[in-house]
């Protein structure tokens, strides 16, 4: 009766197309995450935070004093109908976002 498995030679060459494979998918995966990392921080600062911004604005009647009101009517304002935000969000480094009411740099009266 004969042994089955495999030869040595079977196992190194499994492991070198292995090593192959991985060679070409690996360096196109981590290009795409830090792509994605500043897609997805540029969304935030473009649209999803403008948003709830110009939301908290035309109900209360100016932008918030910090992103926190988006989230709590710290102002205590009767037209407050928020919130306005799931939650306070942070760049996809974990960096919280400068917020910065009245602003110098923006057209639309505050800073992001």
């Amino acid at each position: 009766m004969k042994k089955r498995g495999f030869t040595l030679i079977e196992i190194m060459l499994v492991v070198a197309i292995i090593g192959v494979l991985a060679a070409m998918v690996v360096p196109r995966l981590t290009g795409r995450t830090r792509q994605t990392k500043i897609s997805v921080s540029q969304a935030d600062v473009d649209v999803n935070i403008p948003l709830a911004m110009d939301l908290y604005e035309l109900d209360v009647g100016e932008f918030p004093p910090s992103l926190d009101n988006l989230l709590n009517n710290k102002t205590g304002s009767d037209s407050w109908r928020g919130p306005y935000l799931k939650k306070v969000p942070k760049d996809a480094w974990g960096n919280p976002y400068y917020y910065k009411y009245p602003g110098e740099h923006n057209k639309y009266g505050y800073d992001l």
